[in-house]
């Protein structure tokens, strides 16, 4: 077990004294037609690159031209039996008194719980599991929590909706704006677990998440069936470390921005917005659910900004950006796939300027069985060794399509295919690799490494001319059976290395920026290289190759 693991264990174990079960003889019946869906529009639909990216990106953060229109109050009766506002039933709307007492007395099921404009201090959690039809409706409200010291009972919790053992049917949640601007008031927002139907809308927190304790949402659908979308959840100003906070030695790092790693339904999430969280960003990595990342910004979290598993889980049309990297950082990856076939990352862009050496900007890892890189735009500044898109020994079948990497850093693999237990291939067309990187005393002067067997190669673009005159090869190749077709590599060393067994250039242009290097290095004992109808600059330095075949090429 990782320790990750084993922390969302203990997070389940530290629960037990959370005992405040009442669900207050709530008529369990539930009326027909009570759900309230509303269609979900991404703002984040049809761009393609890196500059529409980035204004989306700016727009989810002040929340300029992504709320949707506020819905009259008279809705808020449809698929409800009752609706409270919580104001005319006695919470105080100054900021002055706790509400929780009140959400206690106006605990129904089947109830909209209505908070007008104001600001609304809460100082206990407010605990319903077992309901069938809830929803709690802000316009234009403001939470204020109580600070670490204040808050009664577990410190770890506004809204606990539903439990893993008894959860929730359908519920909504929605426009909330969240102060937690004042010191040591960092908690977590909303814990909710249904059944079938969860929609979590415009939640919005300012401050540091400065308390130690559990990050601001965490999310799970029990049912396959069920499905939830979390849309425009925001948390831009981060968290900080446990062991600065009064929660110090009861956590490890201390929060992660949104957990989802019980879900085994479909959960979306649209729009959101993390800063740096120091264990993870947004982590859904459970097996047997499908998450779906639709645009959104994730920034600077240490572990992984975005962690991905489940069978069809994608991400598509983010922004992944790690530009401050603090004292406990130890590892800031922009996107990490795990778990599941069929993970996708689509129109994504991951920018890296204050790295780490384990910041990858994508990692395939053992337990992705198939994954596809699709139109990724990947850019990695700095002064530490650093790799673009990795692909684990053990991960499966991996297609990256359509992409591109600048990679300018001291030193690091802009895309390393693992050898070692991977049996399937490793499928890269239309990628394009540029930038001025270095090397270093451990090597890491590739444009790419493939270590893997059987892997091909269309229409890819490597352009390595170094940084300070370091010598950097462009593909080099130490597995068995590639295939490289319609390449163009250009390198400061050898453009093209061979070091396998079996492989193939067809019908590609390479040449060293070196004048009279030769444009293919081949090693000594391997067997079987093949050239056909390729420019090869300079020719072929061949240190002891057998059965070398060469067909049509030029050497000019």
């Amino acid at each position: 077990m990782s320790q990750s693991e084993g922390r969302n264990s203990g997070e389940a174990a530290r629960t037990n004294d959370d005992t405040r079960e009442t669900n207050g003889g709530v008529d369990d019946r539930s009326p027909d037609g009570a759900s309230t869906n509303v269609e979900r529009q991404s703002a984040t639909t049809g761009r393609s690159r890196r500059s529409l990216l980035r204004t989306v990106a700016v727009a989810a953060a002040s929340g300029i031209g992504l709320v949707a229109a506020s819905e009259p109050t008279a809705a808020f009766h449809e698929g409800y039996d009752s609706v409270v506002d919580v104001v005319d039933e006695g919470a105080d709307d100054t900021g002055s008194e706790s509400i929780t007492p009140v959400l206690e007395e106006l605990r129904a099921d089947d109830t909209a719980f209505v908070f007008p404009e104001g600001r609304y201090y809460v100082d206990s959690q407010f605990r319903f599991t077992g309901f069938e039809n809830l929803g709690f409706f802000g316009r234009d409200a403001t939470l204020v929590p109580a600070n670490y010291h204040d808050f009664d009972g577990p410190q770890y919790r506004l809204f606990r909706l539903g439990v893993s053992y008894n959860p929730g049917r359908d519920l909504r949640f929605e426009g909330f704006d969240v102060d937690q601007s004042a010191p040591d008031t960092g908690i977590r927002v909303i814990e909710a677990t249904v059944s079938r139907s969860l929609e979590v809308r415009d939640v919005s927190i300012t401050g540091e998440h400065d308390s130690g304790t559990w990050g601001p949402g965490m999310f799970a659908v029990t049912d396959p069936d069920g499905r939830g979308v979390i849309e425009r959840f925001r948390a831009p100003d981060g968290g900080v470390h446990a062991d600065a906070t009064p929660h110090a030695g009861n956590a490890w790092r201390g929060p992660i921005g949104i957990e989802a790693n019980t879900n085994v339904g479909t959960l979306e999430f649209t729009d959101c917005v993390l800063g740096g969280f120091p264990d993870n960003g947004l982590y859904a990595v459970n097996e047997t659910g499908t998450v779906v990342v639709q645009g959104g910004r994730f920034a600077n979290s240490n572990g992984a900004n975005v962690r991905l598993g489940g069978d069809g889980s994608v991400i598509k049309d983010a922004v992944i950006e790690v530009d401050r990297t603090r004292s406990y950082d130890d590892g800031q990856r922009g996107i990490r796939l795990e778990n599941g076939d069929d993970l996708r990352v689509e129109n994504v862009d991951v920018s890296i300027s204050s790295p780490q050496p384990t910041s990858h900007a994508i990692s395939v890892m053992n337990t992705c069985r198939s994954s596809r890189i699709d139109e990724a735009t990947i850019e990695i500044r700095g002064d530490e060794v650093n790799h673009g898109i990795v692909v684990s020994p053990k991960a499966g079948y991996t297609h990256v399509f359509d992409g591109e990497i600048v990679h300018e850093t001291a030193g690091g693999y802009p895309l390393w295919i693992r050898g070692g237990d991977g049996r399937e291939r490793v499928l890269v067309e239309l990628l394009d690799v540029s930038g001025e990187s270095g090397v270093t005393a451990a090597g890491f002067r590739d444009g790419i490494r493939c270590e893997r067997n059987g892997c091909r190669f269309s229409h890819v673009t490597v352009d390595q001319p170094a940084r300070d005159g370091a010598d950097r090869n462009g593909l080099v190749l130490t597995g068995d059976d590639a295939t490289i077709y319609r390449g163009t590599v250009r390198a400061s060393q050898y453009p093209y290395v061979d070091q396998g067994d079996g492989n193939h250039l067809r019908n590609s242009d390479v040449e060293s920026y070196r004048d009279g290097l030769e444009g293919v290095r081949l090693y000594p004992g391997i067997d079987g290289p093949e050239f056909r109808v390729n420019r090869i600059a300079n020719g072929i330095d061949d240190l002891g190759a057998s059965d070398v075949l060469t067909w049509r090429n030029t050497y000019d």
